[in-house]
C-alpha cells in the first residue's frame, strides 16, 4: 500500500511537471506575463503619483471606457 501510494505520487508529479512545461512554452504564456508586468508597472507608476501629474489635461479628460 505504502509503495503504491508513492508511486502513485511520483507519476502524478511527472505528469504535472510536463503539463506546466507545456504551458510555459506557448504563445499564451509570454504575451500574459508580459501584460501582466506592464500592468504591475502602471499600476506602480499611478500610485507613486508620477503618471497622472505629468498627463496632459486633455487626456484626463476623456470619458472612460466602458468595459463589458
Amino acid at each position: 500500500m505504502k509503495y503504491r501510494d508513492g508511486i502513485f505520487a511520483t507519476v502524478v508529479l511527472a505528469l504535472m511537471s510536463l503539463a506546466l512545461a507545456g504551458v510555459v512554452y506557448t504563445d499564451a504564456y509570454s504575451q500574459a506575463a508580459k501584460a501582466e508586468a506592464s500592468g504591475v508597472r502602471a499600476l506602480t507608476e499611478v500610485a507613486a503619483g508620477t503618471t497622472l501629474a505629468s498627463a496632459e489635461p486633455a487626456l484626463l479628460a476623456i470619458a472612460p471606457v466602458k468595459v463589458q
